[in-house]
């Protein structure tokens, strides 16, 4: 059974409980998000399975809980392998933000650690993804403005906290 840490808003670990007992409680506790960016500017986006949370929106193609005892690297670095087939890339901390939803039957108190990932190798799909598609910059900043729906609450988040130069002026 996975492992996480218990933390407060400053980040400072209280004690450490089962992922479901986290989610089962609302304790907040860090999650790892990768946004993919190529070298021509390109950012990949997914479509989680139907049994995921956001099924049938677009959301960062990378994102797990650190485990236990995890720094948040390696836990990118973990999640990056597991669901999108990458090893060995550059990336760089975009941001942190606490993010707290109920959503299919838990509640997610998540302390967001927001990365960008950068490479040109092709991503796989893992066991959580239908789809994965490539927009440029002004493509997805037309999609996100002409159809919000399509993209999920936790992706929403991410934009809304750390690249608000995406979303539409209002």
């Amino acid at each position: 059974m996975e492992q996480v840490e218990i933390v407060d808003k400053n980040l400072k670990v209280s004690y450490v409980i089962s992922k479901q007992e986290a989610h089962e409680k609302g304790l907040l506790h860090k999650t790892v998000i990768g946004g993919i960016v190529n070298s021509k500017g390109e950012r990949a986006l997914i479509i989680p399975l139907s049994n995921r949370q956001d099924a049938g929106q677009y959301v960062s193609p990378v994102g797990g809980h650190v485990s236990a005892g995890e720094t948040d690297e390696e836990a990118l670095k973990r999640e990056a392998m597991e669901e999108m087939g990458l090893s060995a890339f550059k990336f760089k901390l975009i941001g942190k933000g606490i993010f707290n939803r109920r959503v299919i039957g838990r509640h997610e108190n998540h302390y967001f650690i927001v990365y960008e990932i950068y490479t040109d190798r092709t991503p796989v799909l893992g066991h959580e993804a239908e789809s994965l598609k490539w927009f440029t910059l002004k493509e997805l900043k037309k999609e996100i403005k002409n159809n919000p729906q399509k993209f999920g609450e936790a992706y929403n988040f991410v934009l809304k906290n750390f690249y608000k130069n995406f979303l539409p002026k209002p």
